[in-house]
């Protein structure tokens, strides 16, 4: 990253948030070559980020803009805080030089409208989506950057949001609240798949840490062989279903007109809509 990012330690990253999400950004970060010295974590409860991120000097996290130099002036700002905290961070922010960085965002429902009437028409923003697997830098992100964004600029956003996962760019931020649907929120619906299928493994005879532990396996399983293999994943069911099997019995509730797909569908429809609804 340090080669290809144009990232200058004389023009450090600045880090609001070093909860989950700021976390997992941060150690792709290193584990991608950032040097630990090019960053400021600036999060209220300091000391407990640090300890999270022993590669980097704890001198390093601040709990206080008034804590950073007077005379910072960072060329990337991501922020990683809670959408409800961002009108109180920005606030604060405002105490910095400024004016020369890039507002990275990966708060959800945080328009780049509402950054645009908090840090001026002229403030470079890029609106991100990653999601949890990003904590094991398997994550997809989603990026809409707005025209005070430059190529370059992006291009470094890129790099930052890639540590952690593949990235993916749109034009048409109203796409944002779909993102969020299908992959922001995405982990919680394979989540509560693996519960399902373990909690019928179990009303069909097995014990609970049985059925545990084989429905787990077989998404993650069945995760990792979708991901490396070349075929789709319709053809990877088909290949699985024998003519008259136990696949396809099942596949014949999972399938049918009020079956899975519908569930899913109405599922991700109501994930969007609450997404509008909480945009700002």
């Amino acid at each position: 990253m340090s080669e290809n990012s144009n990232i200058s330690p004389e023009k450090p990253l600045l880090l609001v948030g070093c909860g989950r999400m700021g976390t997992a950004l941060l150690n792709g970060w290193l584990r991608a070559g950032l040097p630990g010295n090019t960053v400021k974590i600036l999060d209220p409860d300091a000391k407990a980020a640090s300890s999270r991120i022993s590669s980097i000097d704890p001198e390093y996290f601040i709990d206080r803009v008034s804590s950073l130099p007077r005379d910072f002036a960072p060329s990337f700002i991501i922020l990683a805080v809670k959408p409800q905290m961002m009108d109180q961070a920005l606030t604060d922010l405002k105490a910095i030089d400024s004016r020369a960085a890039l507002f990275l965002s990966i708060a959800a429902g945080k328009s780049i409208g509402y950054f645009s009437r908090h840090l001026g028409p002229q403030a470079a923003i890029v609106r991100a989506m990653p999601n949890t697997p990003a904590a094991i830098s398997r994550g997809i992100t989603v990026a809409c950057a707005n025209p005070k964004a430059s190529e370059k600029q992006k291009s470094v956003c890129h790099h930052l949001l890639n540590a952690v996962g593949e990235v993916e760019w749109i034009t048409d931020e109203g796409l944002m609240d779909a993102v969020t649907a299908v992959s922001g929120s995405g982990p919680a619906y394979v989540f509560y798949l693996v519960e399902a299928l373990a909690k019928a493994g179990e009303q069909v005879g097995l014990e609970p840490e049985l059925a545990g532990k084989l429905a787990k396996h077989t998404v993650c399983g069945a995760g990792a062989l979708l991901d490396q293999s070349d075929e789709d994943a319709a053809r990877l069911r088909i290949n699985v279903t024998s003519p008259a099997g136990t696949t396809e019995a099942a596949l014949k509730i999972l399938m049918a007109e009020d079956g899975l797909a519908k569930l899913m569908g109405d599922a991700v429809r109501s994930a969007a809509l609450r997404s509008k609804e909480l945009a700002d």
